[in-house]
């Protein structure tokens, strides 16, 4: 994989896993909380039950109270009347009063009449429940609920079954009633229905909205990364272009320096020896003085040999630091161009990088080759100051000053300003130009980052 394709795949693999973990996280969420809302609403309807069955097992009781309090254990004619009361109290085509008695047989079943004066203790449901055997025992124990599975006389069907029962011990009677669950179990089936349908769509808008959000993002984040990349891409290209121009334009200017300069002096030395070599050989009597004109001729050569390399490599620069290169600077170009130059280093404090004190040197440089070239002015000031660690520099004059807009545009004119700006950022530095009509005035500024370590500071010291 490219780069490219390494940055589009980092960034697309985990805005996936993260779209698709809170989607999960989501649908679980609410998954739990659809099943929390039907296991409620399912309680409160087995408690609706509840209550139910038990209020008809106590109008039941209160039909055959009086009858059943007056009766004694044997009295048969009592039992055949209150039998008859529970058969007529049914209600619905699933609703009805049944009794057995404590050994399991059926007494009263106005549903079922085939089971009546049968024993059904033995009798099991689907799940292996003795469902007789279980009423009879939660009767004598005081009475309560029990669940099980039975018939449904209405559609024939097995189906869980919740009957309430009591005892009415003097006769030895079961007596109960019961509400069939199936349609609380339908009921919550369709409540679950209906929100798993609810989850799906809650899901597909949250993903018809986030997924097409979360791609515009990320397209617009890709877009402009490429856009910087681009950018980023055709800078560097001109600054390459710029530095090979800088470099072609440097050698042209060593070759026509050579070759205007020392050149011609070296061509004079030459001729001057000739000549005098000439005299010697016809004892013409001045041959010494052309020998004193080749040698002045040649020292003019070492002195343009000397400010060439002075241009190149400043020695004094690593041989005694910042401070002294820029009055060597400030002197030289004070005696080349008669422009009066000030210098004032008493407030800095010389803690810079070597490769910074060479940036803020060639800035200096560039900007007195400006001067010279196309200022005007009669008088130069150079400040270098320490401000709290950081290194300030500035220089000023009384020329005529520029548009800096139209000298930081793209072109030969602004490739010194441009080089000064980049030398500046290179340290994250700052370089500002203040320019108008009575003069201009630069000002370079490192942070302490452009410093040495503390360490080496202490080594220099």
């Amino acid at each position: 994989m490219t780069l490219r394709h390494q940055i589009i795949a980092l960034a697309i693999v985990p805005l996936v896993i993260s779209i698709l973990a809170i989607t999960t996280f989501i649908t679980w969420q609410s998954a739990n909380l659809a099943k929390n809302s039907i296991d409620t609403f399912e309680q409160n309807m087995l408690k609706t039950k509840e209550a139910e069955i038990l209020n008809l097992t106590n109008l039941a009781l209160s039909a055959i109270q009086t009858i059943y309090d007056k009766a004694g254990a044997d009295d048969e004619a009592a039992k055949q009347q209150v039998a008859a009361i529970l058969t007529s109290l049914d209600y619905g085509k699933d609703g009805y009063f049944f009794v057995y008695d404590y050994d399991g047989n059926n007494i009263v079943h106005p549903r079922q009449s085939f089971r009546h004066g049968h024993n059904w203790l033995d009798l099991t449901d689907p799940d292996g429940d003795k469902v007789i055997a279980e009423l009879i025992a939660t009767a004598k124990a005081g009475g309560g609920l029990h669940q099980y599975k039975w018939q449904k006389p209405s559609t024939g069907q097995i189906a869980d079954k919740l009957s309430f029962v009591v005892s009415l011990d003097k006769w030895h009677w079961v007596v109960g009633t019961g509400v069939y669950l199936d349609d609380v179990f339908a009921q919550s089936a369709a409540a679950n229905k209906v929100m798993r349908a609810n989850i799906r769509r809650t899901f597909v808008i949250v993903a018809l909205i986030a997924v097409p959000s979360v791609l515009v993002v990320f397209t617009t984040c890709m877009l402009l990364t490429f856009h910087e990349r681009r950018m980023a891409d055709s800078r560097l290209k001109a600054l390459t272009q710029r530095v090979i121009d800088t470099q072609e334009e440097e050698r042209a200017r060593l070759a026509r320096e050579l070759h205007d300069g020392i050149s011609q002096n070296l061509v004079g030395v030459r001729y001057a020896m000739d000549l005098a070599g000439r005299k010697v050989r016809t004892n013409v009597d001045d041959a010494a003085v052309t020998i004193d004109r080749g040698i002045e001729a040649l020292n003019g050569a070492i002195k343009e040999i000397r400010r060439l390399s002075h241009d190149l490599r400043p020695r004094v620069l690593d041989d005694l630091g910042l401070t002294a290169a820029l009055e060597a600077l400030c002197y030289n170009f004070a005696e080349r161009t008669g422009i009066e130059t000030d210098i004032d280093a008493s407030g800095f404090t010389d803690t810079l990088k070597a490769e910074a004190n060479t940036a803020l040197y060639r800035v200096a440089q560039e900007a007195f080759n400006n001067v010279e070239r196309h200022a005007g002015a009669s008088r130069l000031t150079v400040k270098l100051w320490s401000d709290g660690g950081r290194a300030r520099m500035t220089i000023a004059d009384n020329g005529s000053g520029f548009d800096g807009s139209k000298d930081g545009a793209s072109g030969r004119s602004g490739l010194g300003l441009r080089n000064m700006q980049e030398r500046m950022a290179h340290f994250r530095g700052l370089l500002l130009i203040n320019s108008s009509e009575t003069g201009t005035t630069l000002t370079a500024m490192l942070p302490k980052s452009a410093n040495r370590p503390a360490d080496r500071q202490a080594e220099a010291a």
